[in-house]
């Protein structure tokens, strides 16, 4: 068997140890436990390629200069943050 160290979260540790108390069984128990449920949850296989947004080609919106302050009047009135 291997040792280790791990940081946890204060009520996460408290959370355990009673846990542990309450089915006479060791804190590292709980841990392998928790490991090997976690472990056979999630199989070993290919990881998940990373994600990364659509490409998006050719569309272009365009609003005149000249409407983007009345664009933005009706947009605080409509939330209701106008004369603020």
């Amino acid at each position: 068997m291997v040792r280790t160290q791990i940081q946890l979260p204060d009520d996460l540790y408290r959370r355990a140890k009673q846990f542990a108390a309450e089915r006479e069984i060791s804190l590292a128990e709980v841990t392998r436990r928790g490991m090997e449920a976690l472990l056979d949850r999630y199989p070993p296989g290919p990881s998940p390629t990373r994600w990364t947004p659509p490409l998006v080609v050719g569309v272009t919106v365009r609003v005149p200069l000249s409407d983007l302050k009345d664009i933005a009047a009706d947009e605080e009135q409509r939330r209701g943050l106008s004369g603020r």
